[in-house]
């Protein structure tokens, strides 16, 4: 665990209100545009996979912003949002364990996102070792909570063979309650359902198809 000073928590805490340094040639204006991201907007970002690419495109003026967030007070969206700037080198140096470390705080508070993107990490095996046995783990947690594209992830390991029969009639009645307007998206659901519906006893399937959270 970092420890950190009295000196330098302080410091940390001032950034959450003042504005970057100038570098050469940019205006007062240009800096004041640049304001940290509100928390509904960063979990938006975060789910539509561009909240790397906005710390770019912000010139990483507000690095030490999101590191007090992190570290200090551990706002979850932005461990995630820290840890993966860290794993892969975004504005910082790259420290992908340290960044996995900060990722799986924020799965610790039941961040979907952070979730999700473990469950698919151990997957594949990017960064980690792959385990797809952890990955059912971290994705039925996600999946749980409304993630849709952790409940798609869960629903093919189920299909692949990894994981607990037992889980299928909850992932089977989270994908049939999931909304979605994009089309091809539709209908990868609708066949993830038929295939699982296969493995599952009638009954469950009933069960199953009960309303959301009834």
């Amino acid at each position: 665990m970092k420890l950190y000073s009295l000196h330098t928590i302080c410091l940390l805490l001032s950034t959450l209100f003042s504005t970057a340094v100038l570098a050469e040639g940019e205006t007062i204006d240009e800096i004041r545009a640049v304001q940290l991201y509100d928390q509904n907007a960063l979990i938006d970002m975060i789910n539509a996979n561009t909240h790397l690419d906005k710390v770019v495109a912000d010139r990483c003026q507000l690095v030490q912003d999101i590191e007090a967030r992190a570290d200090i007070l551990k706002v979850p969206a932005y461990q995630f949002l820290w840890g993966d700037m860290l794993a892969w080198g975004v504005c910082v140096d790259a420290e992908p364990a340290r960044g996995m470390t900060h990722i799986e705080d924020a799965a610790n508070q039941g961040f979907p996102a952070a979730l999700e993107q473990l469950g698919r990490y151990y997957a594949n095996g990017t960064l980690v070792q792959e385990n797809k046995e952890r990955a059912v783990v971290y994705l039925r947690e996600a999946a749980a909570l409304k993630s849709l594209k952790a409940q798609l992830q869960l629903v093919e390991l189920f299909l692949d063979g990894y994981g607990s029969p037992y889980d299928y009639q909850d992932a089977y009645h989270w994908l049939h309650n999931s909304v979605t307007n994009d089309k091809a998206q539709h209908q990868k659901i609708a066949s993830y359902l038929t295939k699982l519906e296969k493995l599952m006893h009638p009954k469950a399937v009933r069960a199953a198809k009960r309303p959301l959270d009834s």
